[in-house]
């Protein structure tokens, strides 16, 4: 297993209740299946959750990207603006 920390910015920290989480996760997960995963636990993020951000040790990170041992993960919702 594979222990995580995920930060959670603007209104993602609204739906889950929290700033941060820490999980354990099987070694080898992809930003998706941690999606899925909170999705999972946190349904209200079933509604931004295509477009979320994510980053990976203050990198972003595609879906694909498998996530490292002792990560820091951070989910945003997209940034807009002028």
């Amino acid at each position: 297993m594979n222990r995580v920390k995920i930060l959670l910015f603007a209104t993602l920290r609204d739906y889950v209740g929290a700033r941060s989480l820490d999980l354990e996760i099987p070694t080898g997960t992809t930003i998706q299946e941690l999606t899925e995963t909170l999705v999972k636990t946190y349904p209200r993020l079933e509604k931004v959750k295509d477009s979320m951000m994510a980053a990976i040790n203050r990198s972003y990170a595609a879906d694909e990207q498998v996530i490292p041992e002792n990560a820091e993960i951070a989910f945003f919702p997209p940034v807009s603006g002028g």
